[in-house]
């Protein structure tokens, strides 16, 4: 596959250089003027969303400015500037009406990760690799960082990828990723909202549980599943300062 870099704009002191990897859209977030190596984390984003959406933007500007590293986004499969195949489409709209009816969506969900998941691990692989002979990012550690449908299918990548040192992840529940979770070793900070209508809190503790990792930390607040509080940002700059220098 092709590696382009094709737009860069600077604001606020970080740098957004849009890139193509074959079918792959992506944006990489790196102070501006950066120089030498650093550190990279790689941001997945949630159902319905895609590699610009605010709370990624948001995430990734502080990333960049206050915290030095690189941050790369992409678009998952079936989301933002990628096309949508029929079983995605046909998944996604069950899973609109069922929880428009109040029912729980919970093995929908499940599906819908395990169908993008195997796509998503090799456009992450693939993207790293690339990413990481640009000059000014250069092999140094990598983190993970995503929650809700960024956890289900950043799961797998964990499970998959020794580059990847540390992660953020949660608001997920335990259905169909335990044996993943299992084989995830890395620290992690795991982030649960006590009052999430869309995961059950018995779940999301399932999945805390189920990590094989010796190194984790279950950061739980008030809210439903939208609605996790900013300093859960500074938290993770500080993890990933830990852990990845």
């Amino acid at each position: 596959m092709h590696f382009s870099l094709t737009s860069q704009t600077s604001t606020d002191g970080v740098t957004e250089q849009s890139f193509t990897l074959g079918e792959i859209p992506g944006v990489l977030f790196t102070p501006e003027g950066a120089t030498g190596p650093r550190p990279l984390i790689l941001m997945g984003h949630g159902g319905g969303q895609h590699k610009k959406a605010p709370g990624v933007l948001a995430n990734a500007h502080r990333f960049a400015a206050e915290g030095g590293f690189a941050v790369a986004a992409i678009d998952a499969p079936n989301h933002g500037d990628r096309p949508k195949d029929e079983q995605f489409i046909q998944f996604a709209g069950d899973m609109r009406t069922r929880m428009a009816a109040g029912n729980d969506p919970t093995e929908l969900v499940a599906a819908m990760h395990d169908l993008l998941a195997g796509q998503a691990v090799a456009d992450w692989q693939a993207v790293l690799t690339e990413v990481q002979k640009l000059d000014h990012v250069g092999a140094g550690p990598v983190g993970y960082l995503g929650v809700s449908m960024g956890c289900g299918l950043g799961m797998p990548l964990l499970a998959a990828e020794p580059r990847v040192r540390a992660a953020v992840l949660g608001l997920l529940g335990a259905h169909g990723l335990a044996e993943t979770a299992a084989r995830v070793t890395v620290p992690v900070q795991f982030l649960l909202q006590w009052d999430d209508t869309r995961v059950p809190r018995d779940h999301a503790l399932a999945l805390f549980d189920a990590l094989g990792s010796t190194d984790k930390t279950l950061h739980a607040n008030p809210g439903d599943h939208g609605g996790i509080p900013a300093f859960e940002t500074d938290n993770a700059l500080r993890f990933f300062a830990r852990h990845l220098g």
